[in-house]
């Protein structure tokens, strides 16, 4: 069975850096996505970035040049680095993990997520 945990949210000032890892067990097939999502308070979930199982990335416009997606196959895990870190940035972060597929692809539906990790920044 397929579980993914999120971990690495916290609290931080606008300008500063977080680093999320999202844990995956049970999830041995050779072509896959994993992507983080994000959904602010009061507002609709949104796609953040996406890496496949060749090393592609994607990255909203929003968070380009600031966010960097990767995966660390040997540990399992998929981590999110955040820097420069902005008020618009605090949202609950998900990741998730779809099999068969391409950050090229559109409209990927996923269905492995975690349970998500609280991102905070003040200004």
């Amino acid at each position: 069975q397929v579980q993914l945990v999120e971990s690495g949210g916290g609290s931080v000032q606008a300008g500063g850096s977080l680093r999320l890892s999202c844990a995956r067990t049970g999830y041995t097939y050779a072509t896959y996505c994993m992507a983080w999502f994000r959904q602010p308070p009061g507002k609709e979930r949104e796609k953040v970035s996406v890496i496949d199982s060749d090393g592609d990335t994607s990255y909203t416009d929003s968070v380009k040049g600031r966010f960097t997606i990767s995966l660390d196959n040997a540990e399992s895990t998929l981590y999110l680095q955040m820097n420069s870190l902005k008020p618009e940035d605090t949202a609950m972060y998900y990741c998730a993990a779809e099999v068969g597929c391409s950050v090229w692809y559109s409209g990927i539906k996923y269905t492995y997520w975690g349970r998500g990790s609280q991102v905070t920044v003040s200004s």
